[in-house]
């Protein structure tokens, strides 16, 4: 069992950086990939980040290549998400997520998935 707990969600300007983190329980966490999804009011959820369970990969959702950076410190169980040059579009619920993979591959959908956190509101005022 894996508990999440998002923090770092808050109203920025358009153009600002957050950085988001999840922090996991149980001593397991290295053997778990990480996502990072969101969420926007009336949208789907849909998937903005995933990394590796040794960070050796990573993988991110177009709208956020180049602005966005996932990172993970298993010593502190926690993985981050550092957003930059945040758009209003932006805005939206942001969960984290974890899988078990033996394999890296970018696990993108959400079916994937065997544990998630509340969610963190993010807001972009433009």
């Amino acid at each position: 069992q894996v508990q999440l707990v998002e923090s770092g969600g808050e109203l920025v300007q358009a153009g600002g950086s957050l950085r988001l983190s999840c922090a996991a329980s149980g001593r397991t966490f290295s053997s778990y990939a990480m996502g990072w999804f969101r969420q926007a009011p009336g949208k789907e959820r849909q998937f903005v980040a995933a990394i590796s369970r040794s960070a050796g990969g990573t993988d991110y959702a177009d709208s956020v290549k180049g602005r966005f950076t996932i990172s993970r410190d298993n010593a502190k169980n926690t993985v981050y998400l550092q957003m930059n040059s945040l758009k209003p579009e932006d805005t939206a619920v942001y969960y984290c997520a974890a899988v078990l993979l033996l394999v890296w591959a970018p696990p993108r959908l959400e079916s994937k998935y065997n544990y998630w956190g509340q969610g963190t509101q993010v807001t972009v005022s433009s």
